[in-house]
């Protein structure tokens, strides 16, 4: 297809096959089927899942085009400009078709029939502000609205990567909606499903920005633009696949309910998904290479035109996905307190063995993992094959710094966390104190701007984002010394005495919060006392030894504050739980401050001496480079001092020999 034409036929393309596609899958799974006790009408149900579909394609051009623009493309020039156009259109169909889904579902949810009147009214603004489907969808049509007008105004860097990061915040309300909330392992479907639509977002919306900006890139602008488009697909379909296939299996419960109407519509998606993933690597490792010398290769435009369509299909079967019934009754959450509290059953005792066998994987958090490994190590390997070094210490403890996160957001800890304080007071100090020191110790900034390409072109890639994440004023408030042992310290309390701590317990998106802050207020105090890669400021050795024992007290102190406590911390949660084996919470959350007390200070120890033997090894560089210098041009201190010896000498000798005269 030719690409002036695939410009305009390109997004027509994707809505009509997605309408059609999501059509087709309410016929055959009977997602808008008629309900048994109550039927909002044909037009709610066949319209809220069309809408929804619109919902998606709008998202994937918003957050798409900003991710996109970002990553591959020159500020301050016109292809820049057409894609924060793009996403302003994108935005403004997001508000629209999020403000009609919101108004489907709540006909859908109350069976209600509307009407002018007060009382119609009413029941919308209650299922709005109170019930979470409102919620959800009020929020996101807010957060549409908002992004339209900003995605119109910006036009430089930092607005712009600011814009993007609110885009993508306003996709994880959508992730809330569907079956996710009445299955077992909820936190695990949410975070599944929240991850599907983001990556899935950035992977369409490039695509569509792609064929939109086409005119405004030169030939070789289009080849680069579409390399570092691959590149985000790549990561979008391996997270979109892994993401889906934990989304499905716990939704089908069995391989035997692949059989079923929703396990079908799932293959036809999985099959969608892989046919644009066979796709791209094909374009990417065949024709990409011949666009500076045919930049309208119908072959290309044309394997575009077929990604378009896989894409519309596969938006579409979502769509219909999320109103078939899935096979999974039995697995919808018990009414245990343990159940009803955390949406899953309440684990076996704690031995010696679950330490070593249970396992609850966070997929966010194991996808952080991953890439870390695979980006840090890809590091490495590109420095070695150039001929440079990188010390084998640095990408051990790289290594074994992110298992450790691995290993406390999906081990043990993690299966047993929600029901004893002492396992959640364990993770903490190992999130906050022990996996910084191996993290930190691993260099990664510097890795990376000693093996990241360095860009001439104009745009930002991970190298330039990267260094400005570290350089920008607001990173120098954080790394100097004080500011970042007092959030490191100060947020413990906080945390544990304000209502954050509850909100961790009962919220997925807080317990994310939460592991990520332990972990980077830690990054950041580790990293301020000895870390390798640069910041602006650092205090003299004895005055982060200094820092170091008040931290050491006030986190001894907070420990025993726990041992003390009377009371049970968040008592309607662990004091609920049911659980008739172990110590009782009381007494465990005893442990738990015990654990703040002696075990958190392991970490600190280690890092008391680990700034000792910096202090040592500085002063022997000191004294090393002082002995350099006075064999190259001789000691002027001792000299003078010689000199000024002699001179007194002299005098001396002067005086005592008048007096003999």
């Amino acid at each position: 297809m030719n690409p002036r034409l695939l410009r305009v036929a390109g997004p027509v393309i994707l809505v009509v096959v997605s309408i059609v596609a999501v059509v087709a899958g309410l016929a055959f799974g009977g997602g808008a089927a008629p309900g048994r006790l109550a039927d909002a009408g044909p037009v709610v149900r066949w319209g809220l899942p069309i809408a929804t579909v619109l919902v998606n394609l709008a998202a994937a051009t918003m957050v798409g085009s900003l991710v996109l623009a970002l990553f591959a493309l020159p500020a301050g020039e016109r292809a820049f400009e057409i894609a924060l156009d793009t996403a302003s259109i994108g935005a403004a169909v997001f508000t629209v078709a999020a403000a009609t889904t919101g108004y489907m579902t709540f006909l859908n949810v109350l069976n209600a029939t509307p009407t002018l009147d007060a009382v119609f009214g009413q029941q919308l603004g209650r299922f709005l502000v109170e019930s979470p489907p409102g919620q959800a969808w009020l929020i996101t049509t807010i957060a549409g609205a908002v992004l339209t007008v900003l995605t119109f105004a910006v036009r430089s860097w930092i607005p712009t990567l600011i814009v993007a990061i609110l885009a993508l915040a306003s996709l994880i309300p959508m992730g809330t909606q569907g079956h996710a909330g009445t299955e077992a392992s909820h936190d695990a479907a949410v975070t599944a499903l929240v991850l599907h639509i983001v990556a899935a977002a950035a992977w369409l919306g490039g695509l569509i920005l792609l064929v939109v900006v086409r005119p405004a890139l030169s030939r070789g602008q289009l080849q680069t633009t579409l390399l570092r488009y691959s590149s985000i697909a790549l990561v979008a379909f391996i997270v979109v696949a892994v993401s889906g296939t934990v989304r499905a299996s716990i939704s089908l419960l069995g391989w035997q309910n692949l059989w079923s109407a929703y396990g079908a519509l799932v293959l036809v998606k999985v099959v969608a998904l892989v046919a644009m993933g066979v796709l791209g690597a094909w374009y990417r490792r065949r024709l990409i290479a011949r666009m500076a010398d045919e930049p309208g290769s119908a072959r290309f435009w044309g394997v575009i035109t077929l990604e378009l369509v896989f894409m519309g299909i596969a938006s579409g079967v979502a769509a219909a996905l999320a109103r078939t019934p899935p096979p999974t009754e039995a697995a919808l959450i018990g009414t245990s307190p343990a159940e009803v509290l955390t949406g899953a059953p309440l684990p076996p005792e704690l031995t010696l063995e679950r330490w070593f066998t249970a396992w609850n994987i966070d997929l966010l958090w194991a996808f952080f993992v991953a890439f870390g490994l695979f980006f840090y190590l890809a590091g490495v390997w590109r420095l070695l094959r150039r001929g440079d070094s990188w010390p084998i210490h640095r990408t051990v403890l790289w290594c074994l710094g992110m298992l450790g996160v691995f290993w406390v957001t999906s081990g043990p800890i993690n299966v047993y966390q929600d029901y004893l304080f002492s396992m959640h007071m364990i993770g903490h100090m190992l999130l906050s104190m022990a996996i910084p020191l191996m993290l930190v110790s691993g260099a990664p900034v510097s890795l990376a701007a000693r093996a990241i390409r360095k860009r001439d072109d104009g745009t930002r890639g991970a190298r330039e984002w990267i260094l400005w994440a570290v350089h920008n004023p607001v990173a120098t408030v954080l790394t100097n010394p004080y500011v970042a042992a007092g959030l490191f310290i100060g947020s413990l309390w906080a945390f544990y005495y304000t209502d954050l701590f509850r909100w961790s317990l009962y919220d997925h998106v807080g317990h994310i919060w939460m592991v990520a802050h332990f972990l980077v207020t830690g990054y950041l105090f580790v990293l301020s006392l000895i870390g390798i890669d640069p910041v602006p400021f650092r205090l003299p050795y004895p005055m982060r030894l200094l820092v170091l024992i008040a931290i050491m007290a006030m986190h001894a102190f907070f420990g025993i504050a726990i041992m003390m406590n009377s009371g049970l911390m968040v008592s309607e949660w662990f004091g609920a739980m049911g659980r008739t084996w172990g110590a009782t919470p009381l007494e465990d959350q005893y442990v738990g401050g015990g654990v703040a007390w002696s075990v958190g200070e392991i970490p600190t120890l280690i890092l008391a001496i680990t700034v000792a033997i910096q202090w040592s090894r500085s002063d022997e560089r000191h004294q090393k480079r002082r002995d350099r210098h006075v064999d190259r041009v001789g000691d002027l201190e001792l000299d003078a001092y010689n000199e000024e010896l002699a001179r007194l000498a002299d005098r001396d000798a002067r005086v005592a020999a008048r007096g003999r005269t």
